[in-house]
C-alpha cells in the first residue's frame, strides 16, 4: 500500500510578539492510501496545527510535506487552494453548513464554485447524499437537521469532488455517543467502499479505537503510534 502523506521534519512555531510557541517538533509521519488515521492528544499538543499543515490550511516553518505526490512547501496560497478543493475533502466540529441553503445546495457549492455546470453538481451532490443516506433530506435546511444529519451533510459535501483523502477535525465533537456511532459508521463504510483515506482529529478513545492507527501527540511531537497496522 503506498503512502498518500507523507510528513518529514515539520517544524511550527506560532509567535505572537510577546510569546513563542513551538506547536509542531520535527513531526514524520506517513499514511497509507485507504487508511483511516487518529491524531489523539491533550489539548494543545499540536493535532488541529498538524492537520492543518498537512493539509495546506497552515503553512509551517520547515520540514517538508508531500500529498499525493505533491509538495505543499513553496506552493503558493491560490495553487493551495485549488490543490485542496480538486483533490481533498473536509469535515469539521460544527458542520459549516450554509444556513440559508439546503442540505443539497451545500453539496453542490465547492463544484459550483470549482467551476462545474449546476445540472452535473446537482447531479453529483445527490449522488453523495445518497451514499450518506440523506436524500430524502435534500431539500432541508441545516435547522431542520439533527446533529447527526447535519454531520452526514457535511461529509456529502466533503465527498462530492472525489477526493483521495478526507481531513476531519472532531467530527463527532458536537455529538451524543450514539449520533457519533453512527456518523462514524458512515465514515468507515466510505472508507471500505471507496478506498478513501481518512485522517481524523479526536480526543474520544472510542473514537480512535475503530480507526486503523492511531497517532498520539503531546507537545508538539508524536510519542506514540499504535493499531492495527503498526
Amino acid at each position: 500500500m503506498d503512502e498518500i502523506v507523507v510528513a518529514r521534519g515539520v517544524n511550527k512555531t506560532y509567535d505572537t510578539g510577546a510569546i513563542r510557541v513551538h506547536a509542531l517538533r520535527g513531526v514524520d509521519l506517513s499514511v497509507r492510501r485507504g487508511e483511516t488515521v487518529g491524531i489523539m492528544g491533550p489539548s494543545g499538543c499540536g493535532k488541529t496545527t498538524l492537520l492543518n499543515c498537512l493539509a495546506g490550511l497552515e503553512d509551517f516553518d520547515s520540514g517538508e510535506i508531500i500529498v499525493d505526490g505533491t509538495p505543499l512547501k513553496g506552493m503558493s496560497d491560490n495553487k493551495k487552494t485549488e490543490y485542496r478543493a480538486q483533490e481533498m475533502g473536509f469535515v469539521f466540529q460544527f458542520y459549516n453548513l450554509l444556513p440559508v441553503l439546503t442540505a443539497v445546495e451545500n453539496v453542490e457549492l465547492p463544484l459550483l464554485v470549482s467551476g462545474t455546470r449546476a445540472k452535473e453538481a446537482r447531479k453529483r451532490a445527490l449522488a453523495a447524499l445518497e451514499m450518506v443516506q440523506m436524500a430524502d433530506r435534500a431539500g432541508h435546511r441545516p435547522a431542520e437537521l439533527s446533529g447527526g444529519q447535519r454531520q452526514r451533510v457535511a461529509i456529502a459535501r466533503a465527498l462530492v469532488n472525489e477526493p483521495s483523502i478526507v481531513w476531519a477535525d472532531e467530527p463527532t465533537g458536537d455529538l451524543d455517543s450514539e449520533t457519533a456511532d453512527e456518523v462514524m459508521g458512515v465514515i468507515l463504510d466510505l472508507n471500505k467502499t471507496n478506498g478513501q483515506t481518512f485522517v481524523i482529529v479526536t480526543h474520544d478513545a472510542r473514537i480512535g479505537g475503530m480507526l486503523d492507527r492511531v497517532v498520539r501527540m503531546r507537545d508538539g511531537v508524536i510519542v506514540n503510534v499504535d493499531g492495527r497496522n503498526g
